[in-house]
């Protein structure tokens, strides 16, 4: 009996957090930013405001956030030999959210989806090309944050065109 009425409250107590945090997030000045994100949605979009902050001098660049979310891979060297791996000190719930992010967005972004199948077709594993997506959604993310402008598709694709990337080609050839 005392177990289930320590659930319940817990139950209680989770439901009340959650409305507040929909309360502070649809009150937040950023909010037109994180709910530009392709594939953010209401549960990811307030998360990733969290992860960024209101403090736009937290941090300096992309890779600032890139390393402390564990995005970032950690490259050793020693002697001759030099092997990569993912880094182990990160706040792992960062982490998630940025990865569950990219997964998400490969549904709802173009180029997103372009790459994914890029990466693929080059036999790379699903969760190596989703761990790759999210270090490039955090570069973009952080632009969009530091100018406080709400990420466009249109945009960024325009931009992609204008250096004559080669995810855009590949985009258009396997459409074919």
């Amino acid at each position: 009996m005392g177990v289930i009425l320590i659930c319940q409250q817990l139950m209680l107590a989770i439901t009340r957090f959650d409305d507040e945090i929909k309360t502070l997030y649809k009150q937040h000045t950023d909010r037109a930013i994180f709910d530009s994100l392709p594939g953010a949605g209401p549960q990811l979009a307030p998360r990733l405001l969290a992860a960024m902050g209101s403090n736009r001098d937290r941090y300096k660049c992309a890779a600032d956030i890139q390393k402390y979310a564990g995005i970032a891979p950690v490259t050793e060297r020693s002697g001759k030999k030099e092997w990569i791996h993912w880094r182990y000190s990160c706040t792992k719930f960062l982490r998630q959210t940025f990865v569950e992010w990219a997964g998400l967005s490969v549904r709802y972004s173009f180029w997103a989806k372009a790459y994914y199948r890029q990466q693929e077709a080059k036999g790379k594993p699903h969760n190596t090309i989703i761990r790759s997506l999210a270090f490039k959604w955090i570069r973009i993310l952080f632009r969009c944050w530091k100018t406080h402008t709400p990420y466009d598709e249109s945009t960024y694709l325009t931009a992609l065109k204008s250096k004559g990337s080669p995810l855009l080609k590949f985009a258009v050839e396997s459409e074919l």
